[in-house]
């Protein structure tokens, strides 16, 4: 029986090191960073009455939808966007060192029109199905569009009837190519020169695609992080984990000896399933979302001081180590479930109500509050049941008692 113990108690300790050592840089470092971690562009945009859109509740988040369209098709990694107010848009581009390149592109009114020779809009952009950038056969840089089946029959009459004349394709009122039309075209494709680089092609396909913004944006504000001021917030942040729980350790082992080895040995096991779940749930990781796992980390080390306390508790009335030891598990249980739901109540407040980098918080404080729960309950538990049932140790000092321990426990082993 004890033999078996001890091979259960080093096992798991040496594969939950292994672990630790072998995945938590990988871990750490897949995991995707926020704009205040890896630098970026920060841009505010303010939506402005004109006679033709004034700014209503619905045409800001269609505006907010359609922005988030084409930042996304600009394939930049976990960009925010979100509404502020009434009227405001905060764009936050992680890794954007570019901001007048990302303004152009998501600032754009995006009307595009097709008009005669007279200057009347035969066609608009809600006749287009799709665009994509591509060189056709001259080398040059074109965006070839498809139009829906409506649109399809409208620029097929428009070319019918302008054979031999221009027809003028504008973006937000200016031309952007006035091809002349040599026969009908009733396939309903084109192309849209004009475009000096495919780079410009893609951003103008990328404006079709997503359509044509509501109201008219306005940029109030951009604020541009560096790489250097976002690595170092990133390792200053780091130095502070490594801090946090070097000192946790520490005061684990030296209040509660072989007790706080098994509960730093159930953080190391909280650590590396926390940030698996990030990974998994391809998170990206701000400063306030680093303070929410350090907070839960809190919660993981605080639910172990119960248990803990509560072992010494029964250690104290004449109970084994063993029993002792159950005994504290259960009766800190309620106690632990009612501190763990009144935080998580309040950070599913914060997720529900909260925005940006508040809910970013809220969400690691949440998930880490969860994992500290099956680290405290099911892996402290676990390992020091096993190891009190090896017998190694048996003197109830080396599990925190400081106290005067009675007589008849001062020879008590793990079992009844």
């Amino acid at each position: 029986m004890r033999t078996r113990n001890m091979i259960k108690f080093s096992a798991a300790v040496i594969i939950i090191l292994a672990a630790f050592i072998t995945f938590i840089y990988p871990l750490a470092n897949s995991i995707k960073q926020g704009l205040d971690l890896q630098g970026g562009t920060h841009i505010v945009l303010e939506a402005v009455d004109t006679p033709e859109a004034p700014v209503t509740d619905d045409s800001l988040n269609r505006a907010v939808s359609i922005v988030e369209r084409r930042i996304n098709e600009m394939g930049l990694t976990e960009p925010i966007v979100q509404k502020e107010g009434a009227r405001r848009i905060i764009v936050e581009l992680p890794g954007e060192k570019n901001p007048e390149k990302a303004i152009e592109t998501i600032g754009k009114t995006a009307v595009l029109e097709f008009k005669d020779e007279s200057g009347t809009t035969r066609m608009t952009g809600n006749d287009l199905k799709t665009a994509k950038e591509q060189i056709d056969q001259g080398k040059k840089n074109v965006v070839a569009i498809e139009f829906t089946d409506e649109g399809a029959k409208k620029f097929a009459d428009l070319t019918a009837s302008n054979v031999g004349r221009k027809i003028g394709i504008y973006l937000d009122g200016a031309p952007l190519t006035e091809p002349v039309v040599n026969e009908p075209i009733t396939g309903g494709k084109a192309v849209i020169t004009g475009s000096k680089t495919l780079e410009d092609a893609k951003n103008l396909a990328i404006l079709l695609r997503s359509g044509a913004l509501p109201v008219k944006l306005q940029v109030m504000e951009v604020r541009t992080i560096g790489p250097s001021l976002g690595q170092d917030s990133k390792v200053k942040s780091e130095k502070a984990f490594a801090i946090g729980i070097v000192l946790i350790m520490i005061f684990l082992i030296i209040i509660y000896r072989m007790s706080g080895v098994v509960a730093n040995i159930a953080l190391l096991v909280y650590v590396l399933i926390l940030l698996s779940i990030l990974k998994y749930l391809d998170a990206t990781l701000t400063l306030p979302g680093i303070a929410g796992v350090i907070l839960s980390m809190g919660f993981a080390v605080d639910a172990n001081i119960l248990i803990f306390e509560r072992f010494k508790e029964e250690v104290l009335i004449g109970k084994s180590l063993r029993t002792s030891m159950e005994a504290g598990f259960k009766r800190a249980f309620n106690t632990i479930l009612d501190a763990n739901v009144s935080v998580m109540i309040a950070a599913i407040v914060l997720i529900v109500m909260g925005s940006g980098t508040v809910k970013g918080f809220a969400v690691n404080l949440a998930l880490g509050i969860i994992v500290s729960m099956f680290t405290a309950i099911i892996v402290s538990r676990s390992l020091l049941t096993w190891f009190i049932n090896t017998g190694l140790i048996t003197n109830p000092w080396f599990y925190g008692l400081n106290r005067k321990v009675p007589e008849h426990m001062k020879n008590k082993g793990g079992h009844k």
